[in-house]
């Protein structure tokens, strides 16, 4: 985001999905005068300017998601910043402040000399006994995710699913072999599998991808389940689907065995590790930095798919498809 025409192009493609995923013109306009008032905020302050518009189901909930990330130079006074009026390029000073407000979920870091990261998030109505009613995050587990293509492609070779049920939640994170189209028909096999029957371990999980993708190219696949009434994860994986569990104090690594589900999986083992209850699990493709640091344990505390574009926008490796998973109890 360099350049005044590409914030045209950027409101385009939100209004594309928002008719597509059934947004009314009034949430649409909000949508584009927040990405109006973001995207003028990365050409007029930042460098290394990136927008990201994109959009999953929560629940019975649908979201657009925007995500205005940069390379610095970060804001001295975030709370100033936040202010009507404020500015420091002579504007109106109304950006920051217009989009919390517009927003139905708002988040923001701002590191000086790194960069910052916003996310406004907007949610579809729905209809309860024929009347509409805002639909909000879902209780249990707050997930969060980005996921992005390789440089040069048009669809992402990597794919996630997380189901939620009652005392916790199973995750999907598969990582097809290469990129491109092909890639992500592994992808997609491998979610389909996880959709075919939710319930099973994380271990009959990896063995049902395993089989459903012999006539794929291939996938690393990493399968987590989360049971909040044990406090436990359990985790199974083969490839290069790499897990964390981060505490702020500590920093365990889930690593799967070695193999391509739908090529070679040998006898699948499974970890049990407990799940301390302010603890990030976070899952990332090849197409991040394995040794990926947060640097700041205040980042923590920030909405899921924050954190997920934090790690993605500072330790991507830029050449191939690209996915970052957080999930965390939500909070009630």
């Amino acid at each position: 985001m360099d350049d005044a025409s590409q914030v045209g192009e950027a409101r385009r493609l939100a209004a594309d999905l928002s008719t597509r995923l059934a947004f009314d013109s009034v949430l649409a306009g909000r949508i584009s005068v927040a990405i109006n008032e973001l995207c003028n905020n990365l050409i007029r302050h930042a460098v290394g300017g990136r927008l990201m518009i994109g959009a999953r189901a929560a629940g019975e909930a649908m979201m657009i998601e925007l995500i205005s990330m940069d390379d610095g130079p970060g804001m001295g006074d975030l709370q100033a910043c936040m202010c009507d009026g404020y500015s420091s390029a002579g504007s109106a000073g109304q950006g920051l402040g217009a989009v919390r407000r517009m927003a139905d979920d708002f988040d923001i870091v701002s590191l000086p000399g790194q960069g910052s990261w916003i996310l406004a998030r907007f949610y579809r109505e729905r209809e309860v006994g024929g009347h509409p009613v805002r639909a909000g995050p879902v209780h249990g587990c707050a997930v969060g995710a980005v996921c992005l293509a390789a440089p040069g492609e048009q669809v992402s070779g990597d794919g996630w699913g997380v189901a939620q049920h009652e005392g916790g939640a199973d995750i999907l994170v598969a990582d097809g072999l290469g990129h491109g189209p092909m890639a992500a028909v592994s992808a997609k096999a491998a979610l389909d599998a996880f959709a075919t029957g939710p319930g099973v371990s994380p271990r009959e999980l990896l063995e049902r991808v395993h089989t459903a993708l012999r006539s794929t190219r291939g996938a690393a696949v990493s399968a987590v389940r989360l049971d909040m009434r044990a406090n436990q994860i359990r985790f199974a994986g083969a490839g290069n689907v790499i897990g964390r569990i981060i505490t702020g104090t500590a920093d365990r690594t889930l690593l799967p065995q070695p193999g391509t589900a739908g090529i070679e999986v040998r006898a699948v083992q499974e970890q049990v590790i407990d799940w301390p209850a302010h603890a990030l699990v976070i899952l990332c493709s090849d197409g991040v930095q394995t040794r990926w640091q947060l640097e700041d344990a205040s980042l923590l505390r920030h909405d899921p798919t924050l954190i997920a574009a934090f790690i993605l926008g500072k330790f991507s490796r830029g050449c191939d498809d690209a996915t970052v998973l957080v999930i965390r109890r939500a909070e009630e």
